[in-house]
C-alpha cells in the first residue's frame, strides 16, 4: 500500500487491488478500485485564465486525472470577439486548453441562477445603502457549491481552484491561510466556505507568486497564456457600477431620486443624485465643493441622505460585525494576536473582539481604522490563518454600545 500527500497535506491511501475474484471479496475489490479512481480525480474550476490553466497542468504532473468545468455565469459584451460568437472568450479559451491537455471538460450554463442570486444580491445591497461583497457571497453560495455538485457528478474526490491561498489543519478543523504572494492573496474572499467544502479543496498556487505562475506556464509551452492580463475584480461588471445599476434597475432614479448631502450635525449641504450611487469613504465624484476635501461618512437609505465629513471623521475605534462564521469562537475571542481586514487588499488591523448578547461582535481596533463600510466583509486572522469573518453591520449606536462594553476589553491589551 502506498501513501500519497497532495500540496495541502491531505492524505489518502490508494488500495492495491490485485486480481478481481468472485463473491463478496470480489465486489469489495471492485468498490476499492472505484474509490481509488475517485481519489485520483480532481475537478478544476477553469476560467480560461492564467491561474486555473496553471492548476490543470500542475495537477496533471502530480498524477491526478483532471476534469475541468467552466461556469458561464454572465455574458460581458467585451468578452465576445465578434457579434456572431456564441460563447464568451473565457469559455472558448478553457475548452481549447482542455483539448490541448487531453482532459475531460464541461460547461455549466448557470447564467439564470447567477443573475437571481449574486447579481440580485449586488443590486439589493446598493439599494439598501450598503456596499456589497459579491465575491464573498459567490464563493460559498454559488461557485464552490456548483463545483461540489459537478465533482460528485463526475466522480471527483477533490476540487481545485486558482485561488492564491493555502490550507492548514489544526485542532480538528481546516483553516484557510493567506497565500505566499500577499499582493494576490485571496483568503479574504473565502471566509464563508464551510468545513465540508474546505476538506475537498486543493489550492496549488498558494505557495507561489503570480510571477512564478507566469514563468511556470511559459516553461510548459504556454507563452501566450503566461502573458495574459488579469481578470476583472467584479466579474460581471466591465463599467462603472452606477451604470450597471441604471441598466439593470431602469427605474432607479425614479425610485430613489435626488437627496441631500448633510454634515455630521444634520445640516443640509447640497443635493446628491441618490444614495445608491455613493460608498463609504468616497471622495471623488461627489460634485460638491466645500473648500476642503470631504468624504462619505454615512449613508441613510431610509432618508436618502449622504453624510459628508473630513478624513478624521472617517476614523473609527470600534466596529460592529454581524452574520458571523467563525470556525472556533473561543479561539478567536481569546486570541492574543488577533487582527481584522475590513476590505480586500487592506492591511490587517490589530484588534480585540467580544460577542454581544444579540449575536453580533463588537471589535475594538488597536491601530487606526477608517471608512467602516456596512456590507463589506470583516475577516479575522491569527497571523496568516483565517479564523472566520462576518459582514460589517450598521454602526448605528456604536458609541453607546462601545461605552457599555469598554470594561470587557480592559483586561486584555492589544
Amino acid at each position: 500500500m502506498t501513501k500519497e500527500t497532495n500540496q495541502q497535506g491531505m492524505n489518502f491511501s490508494p488500495v492495491n487491488v490485485g486480481h478481481a475474484i468472485s463473491g463478496e471479496e470480489g465486489r469489495g475489490n471492485v468498490n476499492a478500485e472505484a474509490m481509488m479512481k475517485r481519489e485520483k480525480r480532481v475537478l478544476v474550476g477553469m476560467s480560461g485564465g492564467i491561474d486555473s490553466s496553471a492548476v490543470c497542468i500542475m495537477l496533471q504532473e502530480q498524477g491526478y486525472e483532471v476534469v475541468g468545468v467552466t461556469m458561464r455565469t454572465w455574458d460581458v459584451p467585451s468578452h465576445f470577439a465578434s457579434p456572431d460568437q456564441e460563447l464568451p472568450n473565457e469559455v472558448l479559451e478553457a475548452k481549447a486548453l482542455a483539448a490541448r491537455l487531453g482532459i475531460e471538460h464541461h460547461v455549466a450554463d448557470v447564467r439564470k441562477e447567477f443573475r437571481e442570486v449574486i447579481v440580485q444580491y449586488f443590486i439589493d445591497e446598493y439599494m439598501s445603502g450598503r456596499t456589497p461583497n459579491p465575491c464573498v457571497m459567490c464563493n460559498p453560495l454559488f461557485k464552490e457549491r456548483i463545483l461540489c455538485e459537478w465533482a460528485d457528478r463526475t466522480g471527483c474526490a477533490w476540487i481545485a481552484t486558482g485561488h492564491y491561498c493555502r490550507l492548514e489543519d489544526k485542532n480538528g478543523h481546516r483553516y484557510i491561510v493567506a497565500g505566499e504572494d500577499m499582493t494576490k492573496d485571496q483568503s479574504y474572499f473565502l471566509w464563508k466556505l464551510p468545513q465540508e467544502i474546505l476538506r475537498r479543496m486543493i489550492f496549488p498556487l498558494g505557495g507561489m507568486t503570480k510571477q512564478q505562475v507566469r514563468e511556470y506556464l511559459a516553461s510548459k509551452g504556454f507563452e501566450a497564456k503566461a502573458r495574459g492580463g488579469e481578470s476583472m475584480e467584479v466579474c460581471f461588471i466591465d463599467k462603472d457600477y452606477r451604470e450597471f445599476l441604471r441598466e439593470h434597475c431602469p427605474d432607479i432614479d425614479q425610485r430613489i431620486g435626488e437627496g441631500w448631502f448633510v454634515d455630521s450635525k444634520g445640516l443640509k449641504l447640497g443635493h446628491h443624485k441618490g444614495f445608491a450611487y455613493y460608498t463609504i469613504g468616497q471622495r471623488k465624484g461627489l460634485d460638491i465643493s466645500m473648500g476642503y476635501p470631504v468624504y462619505v461618512l454615512k449613508i441613510n437609505a431610509a432618508k436618502n441622505t449622504v453624510m459628508l465629513g473630513t478624513a478624521d471623521q472617517l476614523k473609527a475605534e470600534y466596529m460592529l460585525v454581524e452574520d458571523i462564521n467563525i470556525i472556533d469562537l473561543d479561539e478567536l475571542l481569546s486570541c492574543k494576536d488577533l487582527s481584522v481586514r475590513i476590505r480586500y487588499r487592506s492591511k490587517p488591523i490589530p484588534c480585540q473582539a467580544i460577542r454581544l448578547d444579540d449575536g453580533r461582535m463588537l471589535v475594538k481596533f488597536g491601530a487606526e481604522a477608517s471608512a467602516i463600510a456596512p456590507g463589506q466583509s470583516a475577516v479575522f486572522y491569527e497571523g496568516n490563518r483565517v479564523l472566520g469573518g462576518g459582514f460589517i453591520a450598521s454602526q448605528q449606536a456604536i458609541r453607546k454600545i462601545s461605552a457599555e462594553n469598554e470594561e470587557k476589553f480592559r483586561n486584555t491589551e492589544i
